[in-house]
């Protein structure tokens, strides 16, 4: 055991449960619980963004996937940051304009039904539980690499504290363990960046130079086609990435934690800005992953990769800075488990049990309660999930959360907005066709079968494809067209006009929201 390390990750834990500790002498309400009451500024809002999107995926996944894979490892810091500007254009002002807590409220504003309710509550859940399983994944390896807890124990330890945090502190301290995570993961992964770049003398040229001898892939690390061999699948999964974020409920969420739509914009920007110097430093983990750590070393220590950066710490700084840069990537998957598990018991609770099950007349008090038993369920389920998948890169099992989300999610977001004649059948077909087809095509596909057993289970797998993005996703928006049209239900034409002026605006003609702010 790395005792350092293990007093770093103490630490860490140590100030997460003080945050959790006074955030939750404000959370009684199931505002405060769901939104932190709209409490958050643009920058304190953009920097938990950030904390919420640089995951495990991105710190782990990402740099092992360019240290092992090299430039196809890039596409994912790429299409993430992308993706920010669909999010920041399209979803994130009329998001917080028509929504109040969760996604479903966003859609309903428009479909007052409880079958739409309904789906979109369950497409939630599934999401954010998909993501949650890579950050666990991430977690176990971590753990049982630093600390030699084995992995199932590993798992276990970041499933309690995670509910632990959003049991007690909610939104509030959710957000406050994010941004700590955000500004402790950029000084980090800021240190490692100057370290490696100094490797190679500060120059650009010599460091892209050196790399084409520096693994076994030559001068091909340079180069596309070493992981993703078939174009269809590097399509598939850019369309994914580009377009995933849109739909992915633990960060639609936060918009509804600022008091307006012009302040969920500046969180937007402030988010991609992070973000975006983020996904840059990615390259010199990898680069300085391949050519200080080696190829060996790094899959010795995890198949998948996903130790790459905590060894290249080592390799760079010795046990200090391994035991700080592995305690940082502990408290990145802290934060971002804890987002997820909050959006998946938001919607239990919200929608199911406040909307659907209670019809409306659940109390705060209910609220609360109801969504406390839910995360304390997600995570317990995540879990179990969580332990067949250790052998998957956490970057991978991320960007199938993305297809799902993107097929399932975002067709019904932009129709809401954006058409007419859209209506609740049209809803309910894009909603449950982008979710089953996506999670249908990712059982068939070669991340769950494999002749040589390297996936979950042997045998040939029926769809070619890793990511199922390219499919699902026309399939979504497809289904939400075909529904609408043969539907003989007609849109109401008055409701669309209020919801396109309320989403662009803030203003409701019942009153409620009265933002007209330029």
């Amino acid at each position: 055991m790395n005792v350092l390390a293990f007093v770093l990750f103490l630490a860490i834990v140590s100030l997460t449960l003080v945050i959790t500790y006074f955030a939750s002498r404000k959370t009684k309400t199931s505002s405060d619980f769901y939104t932190a009451d709209g409490s958050l500024t643009g920058a304190q809002n953009g920097w938990a963004i950030a904390g919420d999107y640089m995951s495990a995926a991105s710190f782990l996944g990402i740099a092992g996937m360019i240290a092992l894979s090299g430039f196809d490892g890039f596409f994912y810091s790429i299409g993430y940051l992308v993706a920010y500007l669909v999010v920041l254009y399209i979803v994130a002002e009329p998001l917080r304009n028509l929504g109040k807590y969760t996604l479903a409220d966003m859609i309903t504003a428009r479909f007052d039904q409880k079958k739409v309710r309904g789906v979109a509550a369950f497409n939630t859940i599934t999401i954010s539980i998909f993501y949650m399983i890579a950050q666990l994944v991430g977690a176990g390896a971590l753990i049982k690499l630093l600390l030699g807890i084995d992995y199932v124990y590993a798992v276990i330890i970041v499933g309690i504290l995670m509910t632990v945090y959003v049991v007690f502190g909610g939104m509030t301290a959710t957000s406050w363990v994010q941004i700590s995570k955000a500004v402790l993961l950029m000084a980090g992964t800021f240190i490692i960046s100057i370290i490696v770049f100094a490797k190679f003398d500060f120059s650009i040229a010599n460091m892209f130079s050196q790399m084409k001898e520096a693994t076994p892939l030559g001068d091909s690390f340079l180069n596309p086609g070493n992981k993703f061999k078939d174009p269809l699948d590097n399509i598939s999964l850019n369309l994914a990435l580009v377009l995933g974020t849109a739909g992915l409920p633990h960060i639609l969420i936060r918009f509804f934690t600022v008091k307006d739509a012009i302040t969920a914009r500046k969180s937007v920007i402030y988010a991609t800005w992070i973000i975006g110097f983020f996904y840059i430093m990615t390259i010199f983990l990898g680069f300085g992953a391949a050519a200080f750590v080696g190829y060996d070393k790094i899959v010795a220590a995890n198949a998948a990769g996903n130790m790459a950066a905590p060894l290249l710490a080592q390799a760079l700084g010795g046990d200090f800075l391994f035991a700080f840069v592995s305690a940082v990537a502990f408290a990145t998957i802290l934060a971002v488990v804890a987002g997820l598990v909050l959006s998946a018991a938001s919607a239990f609770a919200h929608d199911f049990y406040g909307h659907i099950i209670r019809k409306g007349k659940a109390t705060d008090k209910e609220q609360v309660i109801a969504a406390r038993w839910a995360s304390i369920g997600v995570s317990v389920l995540s879990i179990i999930l969580a332990l067949f998948a250790q052998s998957m890169n956490v970057a991978f099992l991320v960007a199938l959360a993305f297809a799902v989300a993107a097929s399932a999610n975002l067709p019904v977001i932009l129709f809401t907005i954006f058409w007419k004649r859209f209506n609740t059948t049209g809803a309910i077909s894009g909603m449950v066709v982008g979710l089953i087809s996506s999670l249908v095509l990712v059982i068939l596909s070669p991340n769950v079968w494999a002749p040589d057993g390297s996936a979950i289970l042997v045998g040939e797998a029926i769809f070619p494809l890793t990511n199922p993005g390219i499919i699902s996703i026309p399939l979504g928006f497809l289904a939400a067209i075909i529904g609408t049209l043969v539907s003989s239900e007609k849109a109401d034409a008055k409701k669309y006009d209020e919801i396109l002026v309320t989403a662009h605006t803030g203003f409701k003609e019942n009153g409620e929201t009265t933002i007209l702010k330029h």
